[in-house]
């Protein structure tokens, strides 16, 4: 990394609930070491896309900086995705997916090293419906899930189990659905369908064994049946991937129509309930900074 220059630094100052005071303490200390000056910019949830595009024109940064967890590395991809410029990710958030598949260490100064750093990695984005998804969205239970957790008053990993064991309690019939990709069609049911860019939720658990973020495609995860007895399998790393409880597909575009409306998240952040998703890759629409090899 040379010395000098201008970073944007992005920071959500509630997301996770966190006090970002020791995350914002250790950039401006890098940041002096290596006489960059930086640029901060705290989200409000209002424009939030526009203000961070002019403040890039304006003063043409040579890195952006964010903490905050996935829907704000998402919502800073999706404003500056025509900018080619590395973005370091410096995990504050309740869901930080995309440095747990990442490999990003826990200690904040080893992040900090990374974001600074000179290894990055080009990762795809996936459009569903016109939305972006960097990581993982997914319609059926964990949607539903996200949408109760996002309605409680508990929070943290507490409130996200009760909420999983409630949803899974009140939960209702699998839904009939067709997957249209690679030139054939899908008719199934599922409890849940996993539109995934990576391989793991930000709890660490492996949804999808086979992705990877720079390849060029996703992949379509339909779980056909999901239970407690499933669910502790796949949160102790112990999916079993079979055609008879769960179906891969790889793929660069699809189609997902269903018989009835179901509940349907990207990112982490529910949106609404959807017959049709019309799903389609765009490759290396971000640059990300990651650990060197």
């Amino acid at each position: 990394m040379s010395e000098g220059g201008k970073f944007l630094f992005v920071i959500n100052p509630i997301s996770g609930d966190l006090d970002k005071a020791e995350i914002i303490a250790s950039v401006e200390q890098r940041a002096k070491e290596h006489r960059i000056a930086l640029i901060p910019y705290e989200t409000t949830g209002k424009a939030d896309e526009q203000k961070i595009r002019e403040l890039y024109e304006a003063h043409q940064p040579e890195r952006i900086l964010i903490t905050g967890g996935d829907g704000t590395v998402k919502m800073v991809a999706e404003a500056l995705e025509e900018v080619d410029v590395v973005m370091g990710i410096l995990p504050g958030g309740s869901a930080n997916g995309l440095s747990v598949d990442l490999n990003f260490p826990k200690d904040i100064n080893e992040v900090i090293e990374i974001a600074f750093g000179d290894s990055h990695l080009e990762v795809d984005m996936v459009e569903i419906n016109g939305h972006r998804s960097l990581h993982l969205s997914d319609i059926g239970l964990n949607a539903e899930l996200i949408r109760n957790y996002e309605q409680s008053s508990m929070r943290g990993k507490l409130g996200y189990v009760l909420q999983a064991i409630n949803t899974l309690t009140d939960d209702e019939l699998p839904f009939d659905a067709k997957v249209e990709a690679n030139g054939e069609v899908l008719e199934t049911t599922a409890k849940m369908i996993v539109i995934a860019n990576s391989k793991k939720y930000g709890t660490g658990v492996t949804i999808n064994p086979i992705g990877e973020m720079n390849d060029g495609k996703f992949e379509i995860v339909i779980i056909k049946e999901l239970d407690l007895i499933l669910l502790t399998k796949i949160i102790t790393g112990n999916f079993p991937f079979n055609d008879e409880t769960v179906k891969l597909i790889s793929t660069e575009k699809a189609t997902i129509t269903t018989n009835v409306p179901v509940h349907f998240q990207v990112d982490g952040e529910y949106l609404n309930e959807i017959d049709r998703l019309d799903i389609s890759i765009l490759p290396h629409r971000m640059k990300i900074a990651v650990p060197s090899t």
